[in-house]
Parts: structure tokens; sequence; C-alpha cells
């Protein structure tokens, strides 16, 4: 009798202690687990195989648009997340039809039309080359180009004096159109034969001359027969499409267990183009910002601060989902629960975070990279602080909002099928992948656990100041974008 007495004693302690102290597991640094978690469990690789395979191109308005919708909305729900909602605007979204080139009558079958060019085209005109289509090319070549075809190089020509500063295709466009040109032909910088689309509109609406891309074979053999005193001239056919169409962002929330007034918001755009499947643009960020989601309810983690996991439609035709969600965050006044802004959009396998002009907050990322390091000694924790524009963040840093951004190290050549006919799920290295989720969590964990986050949203003069240091006041002029005045 007294044997039993002992040993239910000693199993009666035991569950006490047990009970008073948690578990293994629970004892594990967050950092930890979530790094173990995405290591042994991620989900990135195979989702993302079966978006690019089961869905392929997600062209917003298109039926594979919709269904990317729906497939995102449905893996959040899977993951556990109660409080998943669609996000529906109303835009007018343009897509290609048909369009043919010729040069001296000779045709052309390396063309591709770029987005927001007219409706219906028949253009025949002499080509001029303007050399990278900066605003000192057309103000060299404004007695020429005038009723001209201008052709330009994508990036900055090889011979070109140091200091340049490139700017997007779109404002190439909108300065062919301010000097007068006819149409445009963009030069592709990648050899191979590749083709590359995009918008050539800055505001997102229709341009009102043709715009194509041609490869770079053939756009330097163009310049080449220029420079010798050739005349050329090219016959420029197109149909495309533009609609209004209803679209959705898909928006999953973490509800914070403290500052349930302040959103960490992570996003990257689910559409794509539709030359391929979209898996580098922008494929690998949204199935790392998925796999982050898994990865948070998969190790029941609460952070102090709610965390709001965003897919964006409409990006590649001028950032028409985030701005539209902007724009309802102002309409019911709470924009400036945002604290920061996320975003993830071809970039990946980071070795940093990009503050994005936000001085203030480099000490922070500083020792979120040593505590990441802590956990694997291969993240570089190498920060950068430059602001940029032409991507989902910029809706949100335009109202003042922080942002910030992966400095990524994937391989050169995925940027070389960037919007091309060739961006596909080859392409995605796997490793890299779970890096991004892996590093890209824990950021984001550390972020919304922070007590003090330096950085606060900037008032409209504010704005403009950041703006102009940051020396983006040319490029939001050039699209329309500037609302400052003088």
């Amino acid at each position: 009798m007294k044997i039993t007495k002992k040993l239910i004693y000693i199993l009666v302690c035991s569950f006490f202690i047990y009970s008073c102290n948690p578990a293994k597991e629970d004892q594990e640094n967050d950092l930890t687990r979530i790094n173990q978690e995405v290591l042994n469990n991620s989900q990135a690789y195979s989702n993302l195989e079966k978006i690019t395979t089961d869905i392929g191109h997600r062209l917003t308005g298109s039926e594979n648009g919709k269904k990317a919708e729906q497939y995102t909305y449905d893996l959040f729900k899977s993951y556990g997340f109660d409080n998943v909602q669609f996000h529906e605007f109303e835009v007018e979204a343009w897509s290609r039809d048909t369009v043919s080139l010729s040069v001296n009558e000779e045709e052309i079958p390396e063309v591709v039309s770029l987005g927001h060019s007219p409706v219906s085209v028949d253009v025949t005109a002499e080509i001029l080359d303007v050399g990278n289509g900066l605003r000192a090319d057309f103000e060299a070549n404004k007695e020429q180009v005038k009723d001209k075809i201008a052709l330009v190089y994508i990036g900055l020509l090889p011979d070109s004096e140091e200091g340049l500063n490139n700017i997007h295709r779109s404002e190439k466009t909108a300065l062919a159109i301010e000097y007068g040109a006819k149409g445009i032909m963009i030069i592709n910088q990648v050899p191979g034969g590749v083709l590359l689309t995009g918008t050539a509109s800055v505001t997102g609406k229709l341009i009102d001359i043709p715009a194509v891309c041609i490869t770079y074979e053939k756009g330097i053999e163009l310049k080449s027969e220029l420079k010798e005193g050739e005349k050329l001239n090219a016959h420029i056919t197109m149909k495309n499409n533009s609609d209004m169409i209803k679209s959705r962002n898909v928006i999953a929330t973490l509800e914070g267990s403290e500052l349930k007034n302040e959103n960490i918001l992570v996003g990257g755009h689910l559409d794509s183009w539709d030359l391929s499947t979209g898996a580098i643009d922008n494929g690998i960020g949204i199935a790392a910002i998925l796999d982050m989601a898994r990865t948070f309810k998969a190790l029941d983690i609460q952070p102090k601060r709610n965390i709001q996991f965003v897919m964006f439609m409409g990006e590649e035709q001028g950032l028409l989902g985030s701005k539209a969600m902007v724009a309802q965050l102002k309409k019911s006044n709470t924009l400036q629960n945002v604290r920061y802004m996320m975003n993830i959009d071809m970039s990946g396998n980071p070795k940093g975070y990009n503050a994005s002009g936000r001085e203030e907050m480099m000490n922070l990322f500083e020792n979120i990279g040593d505590k990441i390091q802590a956990v694997d000694s291969t993240y570089a924790n190498e920060n950068a602080n430059r602001a940029g524009l032409h991507s989902d963040h910029q809706s949100f840093m335009m109202e003042g909002v922080p942002v910030v951004g992966l400095v990524g190290q994937l391989d050169r050549k995925v940027y070389d099928f960037y919007h091309s006919n060739g961006d596909d799920f080859e392409l995605v290295n796997e490793s890299h992948l779970k890096n991004t989720v892996r590093f890209g969590s824990m950021f984001l964990l550390e972020l919304a656990n922070t007590d003090t986050i330096p950085a606060q949203s900037l008032t409209f003069e504010q704005t403009k100041k950041f703006m102009i240091d940051q020396g983006l006041r040319e490029e939001l002029e050039l699209g329309n974008e500037w609302r400052w005045g003088e």
C-alpha cells in the first residue's frame, strides 16, 4: 500500500512539474521554429508548380486571372485563416489580340505589342534611332522625331556616358508621344530571340501611339542599317482589347495579440502577363507569401500586430489593385492603421532588406538581421536604403506609408526573362524560394513584434520632400503621378 501511495505521489508531482514547464517545442525560439518548418514542410515550390501548370498566365480580367484569385483564396482558407476577403474593384483592362510589323516591306515575325497600345492600329512611318530613349535623346532629335517611329533601347546602351539613369519603358513611350512620334519600337536588351512585354502607359490608360518590342538581334541590325544611312520605313498593324472588368485582391488577416489597430502588410502581385506563365514575375513572390502565411498558421504564431497577407491584381497594368486598396483604406479612414508595407515582387533569396529611403529603420533592420544570422549564418544581413517605383509598394509610399523590399540575390539568368516569353517554372530555384520564405517570415515576425517602429507615416508635405530627396520627382511627373504642384 505504501508503494502505491508513493507511486501516486511521484506521478502527481511529475504531472505538476510537466504542466508548469512549457514543452520543449514551446521553449524554442520562434525564428528557429520558422526555419525548421519551412525547411521541412514548405509548400511554396509545389504550389507554384500547380499555379503555373494548372492555371498558367494570370492576366488581370482573364478567366485565368479569376482562377488564380479563387485558388489563393482557397489556399488561405485551407491553412486555417478565418478572415480571408476578396477586395473587388472595377477597372479598364487591356489585352492583346494581333500584331504585325514589317520594315521596308520585309515582315519581322519576332514582335510583341506592349500594354495599352491603341485598340486598332495601322501606321506606316520612317524609323528614327533615338538611342536610349531618355529625354536628352529625344531633345537632341526633336526636329526629326515628329511623325517618325522612334527606335529606342530598353536599357542603357553599352557606349552610353557614365552616370546616366535609365527610365521605365512607359516613360520612354511618354517622351515619344510628347515629341510627336507616330510609334515606338523598343529593343530588348537580352540576346537569344527573347521578346518582352509590359505596359507602355504611364497612367494605365490607352496610349495614343502603337508600342512594340523587338528582339535584341533585330534591333541592333536596324540600328546598324540606320547608322550606315539606309532609310527604313516601318508598317505596324495591331488589334487589342480594352474593356471594363472586375478583379479582386485577396487579403488574409492574421490577428495580432496586442496592437490590434496596427497592420503590417506583406503583399505581392498575383497577376502576370500572358506571354508565358509568370513563374518569376511574380509567381515566386506570391508562392513565398502564401507559404509565409501557412508557416505562421502551422506554428500557431500570433505576433503583436496584425499581419495582412495580400495578393494584388492588376499590378502589371498600372498598380491597379494596390491603388484600389489604398483608395478603399483612405475612404474608410483606416490607412493610418497600416504601419508598414512589405512588397515581394520578382525578388527572392534575400541577403538583406531595403529600407526604401527610411534611414531611421536601418538600425532595426541590422538588429533583426543579427537574429536571423543567429539561426542561419548564411544570411548576409546586407541591407539597402533606396526608394524606387513601379511596383505595388508605390501606391502606399505615395501616401507616406513606410515600405520595405527584399535585397535579393537570384540567379542573374532569371532576370533575362523578365516579362518575356520564357518566364516559366523551369527558372525557379527551390532553395532560393525556401530562403525567401524562411528569411522573409523571420523578418516579418520581428517587425510585427518590435515594441516601437521608428518610421512613422509621412504627411502630405513630408512625402513631397521625401520623393524629391529620393530623386523620384521626374519619374513621377512623366507618369502623371506627381501630385504636389510646383
